[in-house]
């Protein structure tokens, strides 16, 4: 059973704001909201300064989503609208108070927002994505424990997280998957999505998604895009995401490598509405991260039922068992190539895709929600 119904606050980035982390919270909204509970989305004025934002934007094109109370209050670099922001939220006595925390760089406002409340009424929850980030920076230890110490309980989802998070609080600790993001549209049939990025009907491709970020291991997958073998069975990446830094050492390396005709560039932000189109033409989705602790394109994947390749770091062996919805591998070039050629060569995809069909029941949010519960 549910629990009884909450009056919930959720912080963190929503609409007008783009990317994983505003959809995932839209998508736990809709989810909480199903189960009964009454949500309103507090999310920035000011998410990051332009200086430091290193994509094009941070604002989506999309409508905004229906049926979500979403308020834009939170200025994230000043610290008297922290105070006056959490006195007013305080005000609405709100039984729950949930705030996403996904980088150090958070901790001040967020952290500062939740010691306004009055404990005695509120219940604080953090939804912590990592606790210590993957670009690690001086200070973030000492950030991440200002967030922590006003939190009554976490949430993770990723064993990895709730193992490093012991490290930074006594309190309790809840873990649940990232559920399916099946917010993106139906799945798109494999010719239709192809005719419609311009791909050839009949060839090979494997998908990178998502902001192209130095902790998610690019070089290592062109590297091995440049084994002779891929080239032989004539498999193509389609490369889909924008550029967060290092634009040039990433072209020049295909350069080097001799691999620019193997690569399908869409380098810039893909709308929601388009995202499909790419899981659709895709035969293998590829993760070569050097870090991790969960990722939204696994599921991603899953919603579209796409096998996936991905590095035996954080959480993601934790998503996508060996042998069954893909492959988890070292962070090592040849053994890609080798995973990549084996799924063509062997003719895995009807048994792995149908391993993903099965695995995908695991992620569903009214799990998520239930664990979360579990802290209120």
């Amino acid at each position: 059973m549910s629990s009884p119904s909450k009056h919930i606050l959720l912080l963190g980035p929503a609409y007008p704001y783009r990317g994983g982390l505003a959809a995932f919270n839209e998508r736990l909204a809709y989810a909480l909201q199903d189960a009964g509970h009454q949500v309103t989305l507090i999310t920035f004025t000011l998410q990051y300064p332009d200086f430091l934002f290193p994509g094009k934007t941070q604002y989506s094109e999309d409508t905004a989503p229906e049926g979500l109370a979403i308020e834009r209050k939170i200025n994230a670099v000043n610290p008297f609208n922290w105070w006056k922001v959490g006195r007013e939220l305080r005000k609405r006595h709100p039984d729950i108070v949930i705030a996403a925390y996904w980088m150090p760089f958070m901790a001040p406002c967020l952290g500062t927002i939740l010691r306004q409340f009055d404990t005695r009424r509120t219940q604080r929850i953090g939804l912590v994505h990592n606790i210590i980030p993957h670009e690690r920076r001086p200070g973030d230890q000492l950030l991440s424990r200002y967030f922590t110490g006003a939190s009554d309980g976490f949430m993770t989802l990723s064993t990895s997280v709730k193992e490093e998070l012991a490290d930074f609080s006594t309190a309790p600790v809840r873990t649940s998957p990232h559920p399916i993001y099946d917010s993106y549209g139906a799945q798109v049939n494999r010719t239709v999505a192809r005719q419609h990025l311009s791909l050839d009907a009949d060839g090979r491709y494997l998908l990178f998604f998502g902001y192209i970020r130095e902790y998610k291991g690019l070089e290592l997958l062109l590297q091995a895009m440049a084994n002779p073998m891929i080239r032989e069975h004539g498999i193509k990446l389609i490369l889909a995401g924008e550029y967060y830094g290092n634009q040039e050492k990433y072209e020049t390396l295909m350069e080097t490598l001799g691999i620019t005709d193997l690569v399908v560039a869409h380098t810039s932000f893909i709308a929601n509405e388009e995202v499909r189109y790419y899981f659709g033409a895709a035969d293998l989705v590829v993760q070569p991260y050097k870090t991790a602790t969960q990722s939204g394109i696994s599921q991603l994947a899953y919603h579209f039922e796409k096998p996936m390749v991905v590095t035996r770091v954080g959480g993601l062996p934790e998503i996508v068992p060996h042998g069954e919805a893909g492959y988890v591998i070292e962070q090592d070039a040849e053994e890609l190539a080798v995973s990549v050629i084996d799924f063509y060569q062997n003719e895995k995809a009807e048994s792995l895709e149908e391993g993903v069909r099965k695995e995908k029941q695991r992620f569903s949010w009214s799990t998520f929600v239930k664990t979360l519960e579990q802290l209120f």
